[in-house]
């Protein structure tokens, strides 16, 4: 027999009782504010009792209560980590602290189960665990065999229907079928990807309940977890919490640091978050006693724009952004304990007499370097002179490549500069927890036998490239580099591209100037530097198209701002700015640029060991379920390279999950799901047949196999949708993707109406698990050529007096139907069509005839309209000021975040409402606003 959730969930208490927690009884949420009270107390008893007092008055208690309500989720992240200075009834002041952040160990620890809460829907919670009284960590449990992404979903659906007040003071989700377990931050609709297992420090993960709870659980490595490894990120204002890697990372810096004067360095691979690791082992040591001084020192060329504001997000106004020297020595001598600067500046600070004898009273100082990406621009010249500079000072470097005896170009292997290796996260352990994608290599098999600067083998291999561009990158929707040997054949190519009328966007950058450093020369990293023939002008004619293409107007002059504008499109992060297609490079961009946008790398170039690997690395990161790999094409027979450096940073280790397998593979693996899909499902109409909730959950669950399946085989290069070898045809996939797409209607994303927000009661211990636990495969069935200018050039086409217009007409509205994401805006372009051609066929045709069409003026008039009555009838229906609900939607619009605190407020303006019904209006008016934004939003 399965063991049911309910065993499950009283094993967990039973060993979370045997770990020393206090096991409270919790029904609701009056019990929760009641053992809130006497927790706290119980926390600052010591202060209470310097006041003569133990106990918080009702009146004091609800004021505490009315200061925690308020502000977003970071914002109240923050308010658990601080003192709060409080004023008693009788004039006195206290602090009063919500965790012990320095002694983590010296907190409350309790735990409680079905905690019934009523929000907009009646809601028990599996198992909570509370710290000095507040619920930080929710754990959502599933019977063993239910996949763990359903407990995941059951999180999300909390968000939108129940969490508010205390729970709104979560910091760590756990989940968990018992096999298998993962924990994650309180950030809403992160992802899957963003859950974690824990793992011991040599990265074998506790995926088994009892054992993750041992570790995990243990009060002090979850207390020092909520007080010193979750990061607020002032940036997107969210909370993270470190992956185990780099929790046993910064551990080893942190001991190393407290217990002896020795260096070390981290090999975590490219990829797996060194920046944020690096920057939470300077925060913890810039803490220790003793410690006067931490520096994150990193190399030029990766303190970018984007770089910059990461730091920023991490530790404010720490960043060393300018090019004046004089601004380090200033920070160096004031009493800054962090500073982020680059290896070249500080080198000038240190050898040049007019600033270091500015810097003697530092020299003597404890000082701790945190070097970023170690494997190079740390053996030459620089890094010498630093180090024998300080006189105190211990180094840390992180690289995803170490420099070995294999790949030492230079005279110093990363040992010998840095010392002990501390902890080891391959590329190989990335793949394996999902923090990193494989990658698919494919060799060019063109003509091979011919000179690489022919330009007949360039023309062609252009050509092949802009022939499989939207099937590498999904029709545009992710991006691609192409490296190449030199500057010289970077100029070639680039003008080849150009006779040949691309339609995708395609720029190129290098650095022009004959200004290579000799740290650049010693690391072997090609940074793309021309040579003295090669003009400024050559460069500027590719900025001039560059100007041409994105009405800008770099130059020469301003390089630094035309690399960050390059930069920034390339990461196609910014919706109102147009992104680059294709980037040629020569060794720009093929090191600590992170783009999770790029999928695709193309290579003309001679590429081996470290160089190779960072270079392939740009297209690895994470982002959803259409990325499955970084996809690799090479155009020079590179594959022992390829191989040894695999190897190599593998640390000789079985390499076969790293390069992802032949298509000829891939198809042999669709062929025999789509042989036992269509044993139970031969014909799409059969889908119309099944009645139940459980046999449509059945098929969505099978045919979601063939559409991951069917989104990996089609980036290969010798993928045809017409290979006679497939099991099933385009028009099969389209017909049964339209059924699965019916079946997510009312499942996914519904529209429901402010009218029948009425509360639904949840039942625990549920395993029947339903539709609305599944995750859809939804993103892997959107194509962005179906977007708002391809449905308008459809309507244009209409005419309205031909016999088959009804058929075209409908055939628009199928179309949008059969598009994940487009879907749900078919009855919008339906009223809009019914207006504007279907009651006015005569105003459509003449507009059209006289040239005074312009139906995106139209539509986006239309559509604002349409949101503002539907955010107008909200308004009405809660009684609200339509004012605010519009500046949460502008808001969005503007930064793409939501911010509930508009909301908020407007709220606390109706009088007379409950603390209880404040939270649940919110939480229906927040879901109501997402729907309209999902509506009316067509960027």
């Amino acid at each position: 027999m399965t063991q049911s959730e309910e065993i499950l969930e009283q094993g967990l208490i039973k060993t979370l009782t045997e770990m020393s927690y206090e096991y409270v009884s919790i029904k609701e949420e009056e019990n929760l504010l009641a053992n809130f009270k006497v927790q706290l107390e119980k926390h600052n008893h010591k202060e209470l009792a310097a006041h003569g007092r133990e106990h918080f008055t009702d009146k004091e208690f609800d004021k505490i209560l009315l200061y925690l309500e308020g502000g977003t989720r970071f914002e109240k992240a923050k308010k658990l980590r601080d003192l709060k200075n409080f004023q008693l009834e009788n004039g006195e002041r206290v602090w009063i602290e919500f965790i012990n952040k320095q002694h983590w160990c010296q907190n409350e620890f309790q735990v409680s189960n079905q905690i019934t809460v009523e929000g907009r829907k009646k809601c028990r919670y599996d198992v909570t665990i509370l710290i000095n009284g507040l619920p930080l960590v929710q754990i959502e449990l599933k019977k063993r065999g239910v996949e763990l992404k359903q407990a995941y979903n059951q999180i999300q659906r909390y968000h939108k229907t129940s969490f508010h007040g205390l729970f709104d003071y979560i910091q760590l989700f756990v989940i968990s079928n018992g096999v298998n377990t993962r924990y994650f931050a309180n950030n809403p609709n992160s992802g899957y990807k963003f859950t974690f297992n824990w793992t011991d420090a040599e990265n074998v993960p506790f995926n088994d309940l009892s054992k993750f709870a041992y570790f995990f659980f243990d009060k002090c490595n979850l207390g020092k977890m909520i007080s010193k490894y979750i990061v607020l990120h002032e940036g997107d204002k969210c909370l993270m919490v470190l992956r185990p890697y780099q929790f046993y990372a910064v551990e080893q810096i942190l001991d190393r640091v407290q217990n002896s004067n020795k260096n070390g360095y981290i090999w975590h691979t490219t990829g797996a978050g060194k920046t944020l690791t690096s920057f939470k082992a300077a925060q913890l040591v810039s803490e220790i006693d003793g410690i006067d001084k931490v520096m994150f020192v990193v190399d030029r060329h990766d303190l970018d724009t984007q770089t910059q504001s990461e730091y920023e997000a991490f530790e404010p106004g720490a960043v060393d952004n300018t090019d004046n020297t004089k601004e380090l020595i200033k920070r160096l001598r004031s009493d800054s304990k962090i500073i982020i600067t680059t290896i070249q500046k500080l080198n000038v600070a240190v050898t040049r007499e007019y600033y270091n004898k500015r810097l003697q009273g530092v020299r003597d100082q404890k000082v701790v370097m945190i070097f970023d990406e170690c494997h190079r621009s740390h053996f030459g010249e620089c890094h010498k002179n630093i180090v024998k500079f300080f006189n105190n000072l211990q180094i840390f470097g992180f690289t995803g490549t170490p420099i070995f005896a294999e790949n030492a170009k230079q005279e110093h292997t990363t040992a010998e500069v840095f010392g002990d290796c501390l902890h080891k996260y391959l590329i190989k352990d990335a793949i394996a927890d999902e923090n990193v994608l494989g990658f698919l290599v494919e060799y060019y098999k063109g003509q091979q036998n011919i000179d690489l600067f022919s330009e007949k083998r360039m023309t062609e291999i252009a050509q092949f490239i802009l022939n499989n561009f939207n099937k590498s990158t999904f029709d545009g929707e992710f991006n691609a580099l192409f490296a190449i040997q030199s500057v010289p054949m970077l100029l070639k190519y680039y003008k080849i591209f150009k006779s040949l009328n691309p339609k995708i966007k395609i720029g190129a950058v290098f650095t022009y100037a004959a200004n290579e450093s000799q740290d650049d020369a010693q690391t072997g990293m090609n940074q793309g530097f021309a040579d003295d023939k090669v003009t400024s002008d050559e460069l500027q004619a590719i900025m001039d198209d560059y100007n041409d293409m994105f009405n800008t107007a770099f130059t020469t002059e301003n390089f630094s701002a035309y690399y960050d504008d390059i930069n920034l499109r390339m990461k196609k992060k910014k919706p109102d700015m147009e992104p680059l297609d294709l980037l040629l490079v020569v060794g720009m961009f093929l090191t600590g640029f992170d783009a999770k946008k790029l999928n695709t790398l193309y290579v003309d170039k001679n590429l081996e060991y470290h160089g190779l690997l960072q270079a392939f690395s740009r297209t690895n990161r994470v982002l959803n379920e259409k990325k499955r790999f970084g996809k690799v094409v090479c155009f020079r027979d590179l594959k022992d390279n390829v191989d040894a450096a695999i190897k190599l940073f593998s640390n000789n280790q079985p390499n076969e999950f790293i390069i992802r397998e032949p298509f000829e593979e891939v198809k042999k693996e669709l062929n025999n799901l789509t042989i036992e899909f269509l044993k139970k499902y031969p014909k799409p109409q059969y889908i119309d047949t099944l009645q139940s909730e459980l046999d449509k959950r059945d098929f969505v669950l099978a045919f979601r196999e063939i559409i991951k399946k069917q989104a990996e085989i089609q980036i290969y290069e010798d993928y045809n949708t017409n290979d006679p070898d497939l099991y099933m045809t385009e028009q099969e996939f389209a017909d049964f993707k339209s059924k699965y797409l019916d079946i997510t209607v009312g499942v996914i994303n519904p529209l429901v109406d402010a009218t029948t927000m009425a509360a639904e009661g949840e039942i625990p211990y549920n395993d029947e698990s339903g539709l609305e636990d599944i995750d859809f495969c939804l993103e892997l069935l959107h194509s962005d050529v179906i977007n708002v200018a391809y449905i308008l050039e459809l309507i244009a086409n209409l005419n309205p007096d031909e016999e088959d217009y009804d058929k075209k007409r409908q055939d628009i509205l199928d179309t949008m139907i059969k598009d994940a994401v487009m879907r749900n805006k078919s009855k919008l372009i339906d009223d809009f069509i019914r207006e504007n051609v279907d009651n006015d066929k005569a105003g459509f045709q003449q507009a059209k005839a006289d040239g005074s069409m312009d139906l995106e003026s139209r539509l986006n008039e239309y559509i604002a309209t349409s949101r503002n009555n539907a955010v107008h009838s909200l308004a009405v229906f809660e009684g609200i000021e339509e004012e605010a609900l519009t500046k949460f939607i502008s808001e969005y619009d503007y930064l793409h975040r939501e911010k509930p605190e508009i909301i908020q407020k407007a709220i606390r303006a109706k009088k007379g409402l409950k603390l209880m019904e404040r939270s649940t209006m919110l939480k229906r008016i927040i879901e109501r606003l997402r729907e309209i934004i999902n509506t009316y939003n067509w960027d």
